[in-house]
């Protein structure tokens, strides 16, 4: 709230100040505020972005009874799978994206009904809890995070559906932005609190026969840095990215689907 006030205050100044005799840097730092205004009270108004999906969830029909469907519910990762330059979600499999950029694992349990239990799939996995670390919605605590975790998992078992719950990536700070300045993502995303979290969910899911797909593993480099030629930012995969994780969500799904845990 404290942070939406400042920028409401930013662009009252703005308007004010702003004419045709302003800097050009001027401008475009208003610009930038009142955008930021406009993404906030979006926020405020739809805290957990139900309206994303809305209207695909409504257009999706049930599944017919051969039909094994699968919903991904996750962040920007999963939100960035069905991009064309990633090589597109999953082409020809009957896979769902219900993946929203930035969001936390508060938001994703409340829009579980609708953008996962609604459309009644076979299995469902959930990749989520770096945005929680990292703050996006406020300071949280591994065990909040954990629950929220828990929360969906049973959601989704008491409705039939099969869970996978997929290990955090880790992040590196070998990027650089164009300028040749660092992009440091351990400050905002611990290591430490991303292996935690991923131990904790391996053993709840191994205590409570769920899926575990563990893609930290595989994208990790010597140092619990996402390997340098996986992600352009450090935090996201690229295409190379992607097409590590994609066999080996493959392989966790064939596994729900046969009733065994990974």
């Amino acid at each position: 709230m404290i942070r939406l006030i400042g920028l409401i205050l930013a662009s009252l100044i703005c308007a004010g100040a702003v004419s045709a005799q302003a800097a050009p840097q001027e401008s475009q730092d208003c610009a930038e505020a009142k955008s930021r205004i406009r993404r906030l009270e979006s926020q405020l108004n739809d805290w957990p972005a139900l309206a994303r999906y809305g209207a695909d969830d409504a257009r999706t029909p049930a599944p017919d009874r051969r039909e094994r469907r699968v919903v991904f519910m996750g962040d920007s990762i999963t939100d960035s799978w069905d991009d064309p330059k990633y090589g597109g979600f999953f082409p020809g499999k009957p896979y769902v994206d219900r993946g929203i950029s930035g969001q936390t694992t508060p938001q994703m349990l409340i829009r579980f009904r609708p953008d996962v239990i609604a459309l009644k799939p076979a299995v469902v996995v959930i990749l989520a809890g770096t945005n929680d670390i990292a703050g996006n919605t406020g300071p949280t605590t591994l065990g909040a995070i954990e629950d929220n975790f828990t929360s969906m998992a049973e959601l989704a078992r008491a409705n039939g559906i099969r869970v996978v719950l997929a290990s955090l990536l880790p992040v590196s700070d070998y990027e650089r932005r164009p300028d040749g300045t660092p992009i440091v993502r351990t400050t905002t995303r611990p290591p430490a609190q991303i292996e935690a979290l991923n131990a904790w969910m391996k053993k709840y899911a191994a205590g409570n026969k769920l899926g575990y797909l563990d893609y930290y593993s595989a994208m990790a480099d010597a140092r619990g840095f996402l390997k340098d030629e996986l992600s352009d930012d450090g935090l996201h995969p690229n295409a190379k990215g992607y097409a590590v994780m994609a066999p080996l969500a493959e392989r966790a799904i064939a596994a729900a689907l046969k009733g065994k845990k990974r």
